[in-house]
């Protein structure tokens, strides 16, 4: 027989770890509802992981003319960036000019012009992009991040890496995000706030009850069954599936998959800031500083016509980013460059655009009271992720009139209370109390824990005080900690999530470090409560 959860059912029972099921797991709880979550893997094991790992207003959006999109991504930038400054920080872009620059085929701004400027035949001008640049600076209410500028690039040494026929570019303002663990300390906070977040946690079914959900789940400790008043179905790739054979509703609402793939090059130039490149075929991709010693190269936008889970960046997309990039740099990038790809799906709303590039990138709620409320999440930018999450509740809020009003805006996440522009003292206060860290080592954890890190290093006088060595400055210690707050199981989690450890670990150090997982969860490493 199943096992029961408990008499008294949760106000909100959320399928979905990713970054949507977890930010409306904080925003519920810090306004007084009981919430249980539910992820079948790992936090951000999936779409919520594989991102170009950017808070942006999303600059080719605004070819689309998706204004209001635009508009609350670039508020939220100064939003997030306040609330988590040691997991985002600010990162200029350089977008270099060339005449051969095209729209993608159907954009709206490319149909206007090709009416008004037939004689253009589907190039970006310079001044519509000084125009583009001009909306991003202004839409949003920028207070931190500097404003655009054109740069020389004789002169510049952003010009550097680039091929001689790139003269001129403009430079512009966006954000940096350590994804995934901007996933799990939404989940943490939301488990210190009250909330149950239940992991490798399958929820096999869910069935309207009266007013209340019945829902079922098999995780490590067996099958349980919870009650109630009010279901989110956050499961990402998955929203679909959840609906049609979880819950076992006919809909005529869907997703469209679209993989977005990236590869991991060692490093490409010399500099701390991105690339903005815009290709012949009316695309554009990113290169970004990666990790200290490598450069991230993405995305593409293709189709997903396998299972949710099964994704990886093809030979084809990899070659194609390769020789994307090797137009703008002035050495070549080739695949022997390649030292990592990733890839993720996103779960857009199907609104039956054209192409993969022109599907919507805005989220879409729908609520069915047909019954016990249900809230389907479609879509979404990892941007606007807390904004969702108020529109969620305001969508549910009828149901519970007893929930208090907004409140996450600039709040800080676990270990972000600090600055802004403070993780430069941070890292030297750090250095100071612990001379036994190495520049790369204390920047590595200021970055990840910020304000935590000295606590998480507790009174340790030397590097042998931390316990076991896994390499690359991966500790016994930290991994306990990461067990124990951050759900962390196997060593995956550990080194491609909640640190990405993985591209200087060898596959032996990994294998060793997840045998050391398993037999510290048995004894008893783990706390539910995510402390």
């Amino acid at each position: 027989m199943p096992l029961t959860s408990g008499t008294n059912p949760t106000d909100l029972f959320i399928i979905g770890g990713g970054i949507n099921g977890c930010g409306v797991a904080r925003d519920a709880v810090g306004r007084g509802l009981s919430v249980v979550l539910a992820e079948q893997g790992d936090l951000a094991q999936a779409t919520s992981s594989a991102s170009t790992k950017l808070f942006h207003g999303g600059l080719r959006y605004l070819e689309y003319f998706e204004f209001r999109l635009v508009r609350e991504a670039l508020e939220e930038r100064e939003t997030l960036l306040v609330a988590m400054p040691h997991i985002s920080w600010p990162m200029r872009f350089v977008l270099p000019y060339s005449p051969d620059m095209r729209f993608e085929g159907d954009t709206p701004t490319g149909r206007l012009l090709s009416r008004v400027m037939p004689w253009m035949k589907g190039r970006r001008p310079a001044w519509l992009i000084r125009l583009g640049l001009f909306l991003y600076d202004t839409l949003g209410g920028r207070k931190i991040l500097p404003g655009a500028r054109t740069l020389d690039l004789k002169r510049d040494p952003a010009g550097a890496a680039l091929q001689p026929k790139f003269r001129h570019a403009y430079e512009y303002s966006d954000c940096w995000v350590e994804d995934s663990r901007l996933v799990s300390l939404n989940a943490r906070d939301a488990v210190q706030r009250g909330a149950v977040v239940l992991t490798r946690t399958r929820v096999t079914s869910a069935t309207r009850m009266g007013d209340l959900w019945e829902v079922v789940t098999e995780g490590p400790n067996g099958t349980h069954t919870h009650t109630a008043r009010a279901l989110v179905n956050a499961g990402g790739p998955w929203v679909e599936d959840v609906i049609r054979n979880v819950v076992r509703i006919n809909t005529a609402e869907g997703v469209r998959l679209v993989r977005g793939s990236h590869i991991v090059t060692r490093k490409l130039y010399d500099h701390d800031r991105c690339y903005f490149f815009q290709g012949t075929d009316g695309r554009i991709i990113f290169a970004i500083p990666y990790e200290q010693d490598f450069t991230l190269i993405g995305t593409t936008d293709q189709d997903h016509q396998g299972a949710p889970g099964e994704v990886a960046c093809t030979d084809g997309e990899r070659d194609y980013l390769l020789d994307f990039a090797s137009r703008y740099f002035a050495k070549s990038v080739t695949a022997e460059d390649v030292v990592w790809t990733y890839s993720g799906v996103r779960p857009l709303y199907n609104d039956g655009a054209k192409s993969a590039t022109a599907a919507t990138r805005d989220y879409v709620l729908s609520l069915d009271t047909n019954g016990a409320p249900l809230l389907n999440v479609f879509g979404g930018k990892i941007t606007t992720y807390r904004r969702l999450a108020e529109s969620a509740l305001a969508k549910l809020a009828p149901f519970f009139p007893q929930a208090s009003g907004r409140w996450t805006a600039r709040v800080p996440l676990p270990g972000g209370d600090f600055p802004h522009d403070g993780v430069a003292r941070l890292t030297d206060d750090l250095k100071a109390r612990f001379p036994f860290l190495s520049d790369y080592w204390a920047g590595r954890l200021v970055r990840a824990y910020g304000s935590e890190a000295a606590t998480l290093l507790g009174d340790a006088q030397a590097a042998a005080d931390l316990g076991r060595d896994f390499g690359a400055t991966m500790t016994e210690t930290e991994v306990r900690w990461l067990m124990r707050r951050e759900f962390a199981r196997r060593a995956a989690d550990v080194v491609w999530r909640r640190t990405k450890l993985g591209l200087r670990l060898t596959a032996d150090q990994i294998a060793a470090l997840d045998v050391y997982m398993i037999a510290a969860a048995q004894d008893g490493a783990l706390s539910p409560t995510a402390e």
